[in-house]
C-alpha cells in the first residue's frame, strides 16, 4: 500500500466474519469487523458516501460464497468501486473445520464424516459469471505475485476481484500443495500474462490452446499442436467468456492445476460514481416542500375500515 501511494487516513478495511474477517486489526488504518457475508453491502455504502477513500473488502470462502454469496454476486455485477480480497482454505476455520463451499466433493470434515455431497463453487467462475470488471489468481505464499496482482487491483476502476490460495495449516494443510511445493508447481500453475502465449510446464513443453470444432480451451502438447497454435492471453478481452473459459481449467476436486494471474481487466461505468451523479442531478431539480407529504398521502394509500 505504501508502495502504490496508498494513504492509511484514507483506507477503510472492511470484512465480515471469519478467519479471513480478522484482518482489520492487522493494518493500521480505518476498518469496520462487520456481519456474516455483509462486507460487501457495509462497503458500497462507504464507497459511495466518500469517493476520497480506497475500500477493501476481506473475506473467505465461507464468508463470500455461503451466507454472502448474494451480497457478492451484486457488489460485483453493480461494479462498485473496491477490492474484494477472498482467502480461499477451502474449508471454515474460524468453525473448527466444517467443508465450505470450495471443499471439493467427498470432502471429509467433522460436518462430513462419509463425505461432501455439494459440488464446490468456482470463486473465478463466479465472479466472471456476474460480469466482474477485474478478476485475479494468487498465491498467499508467493510474495511478488501476490503484490502484483493487489497493485493491479488498486489501479482498477471499479470492483475488483482477487481469490487468494491460501493454505490453512490446522483444519485444511496441503490443500494447496500442487501449486506451492517446488517439484509441482510447475506442472501445476498455468501463469498467465497479457500479451504473452499461456505456456507452462517442465520447459514450458504444455500450453493452453482452443479446439476450432468445440470451442473449448484446454491443456495440450505444444509439441503436438505447434506453438502458433497456443492462446496469446488477453486480459482485456470485453467478453467475459473467454476468461470463463479459463477460469474452467482450475481442477474441480483435489487441486492439482490452477491458471494464476490477472483473468479479466476490462472498463465498465462504475456504480457509485453513477449513484452519485444522480444525486446530483436531483438537487439540481426544483424543490416541491409538499412532494413528501403527498408521497406519503397520496392515492396508493387505503383505509381499512
Amino acid at each position: 500500500m505504501p508502495e502504490a501511494g496508498i494513504k492509511r487516513e484514507n483506507t477503510v478495511i472492511i470484512s465480515g466474519i471469519g478467519c479471513s474477517s480478522r484482518f482489520p486489526y492487522y493494518v493500521d488504518s480505518y476498518g469496520m469487523h462487520s456481519i456474516h457475508g455483509r462486507a460487501p453491502a457495509i462497503a458500497t455504502g462507504v464507497a459511495t458516501a466518500r469517493p476520497d477513500l480506497g475500500v477493501w473488502v476481506v473475506t473467505g470462502d465461507g464468508d463470500a460464497l455461503s451466507i454472502g454469496g448474494n451480497h457478492l454476486i451484486h457488489a460485483l455485477r453493480r461494479n462498485v468501486n473496491f477490492t474484494i480480497l477472498l482467502f480461499n482454505n477451502r474449508i471454515y476455520g474460524l468453525t473448527k473445520g466444517q467443508y465450505s463451499p470450495t471443499s471439493e466433493l467427498g470432502k471429509i470434515t467433522k460436518s462430513t464424516p462419509m463425505g461432501s455431497l455439494d459440488n464446490p463453487f468456482n470463486p473465478l467462475s463466479l465472479a466472471l459469471g456476474a460480469e466482474a470488471t477485474f478478476v485475479a489468481r494468487t498465491i498467499d505464499s508467493d510474495r511478488k505475485h501476490l503484490t502484483a496482482m493487489l497493485k493491479a487491483a488498486a489501479d482498477h476502476r471499479g470492483a475488483s476481484f482477487i481469490e487468494i490460495y491460501q493454505n490453512c495449516p490446522i483444519f485444511n494443510d496441503d490443500a494447496f500443495s500442487a501449486v506451492k511445493e517446488k517439484d509441482s508447481k510447475a506442472e501445476a500453475i498455468i501463469p498467465l500474462t497479457h500479451g504473452e502465449p499461456i505456456l507452462f510446464g517442465v520447459d514450458n513443453r504444455l500450453g493452453v490452446v482452443r479446439d476450432r470444432q468445440t470451442g473449448e480451451v484446454m491443456v495440450a502438447e505444444v509439441a503436438e499442436v505447434g506453438l502458433e497454435n497456443v492462446l496469446v492471453h488477453d486480459e482485456h478481452n470485453p467478453d467475459p467468456t473467454y476468461a470463463f473459459a479459463l477460469s474452467r481449467l482450475t481442477t474441480p476436486g483435489v487441486l492439482e492445476r490452477a491458471p494464476i494471474g490477472i483473468f479479466r481487466s476490462v472498463g465498465a461505468p462504475v456504480y457509485d460514481d453513477l449513484a452519485r451523479d444522480q444525486v446530483a442531478e436531483a438537487q439540481q431539480k426544483p424543490h416541491d416542500s409538499d412532494a413528501l407529504q403527498q408521497l406519503i398521502s397520496g392515492k396508493d394509500t387505503w383505509t381499512v375500515a
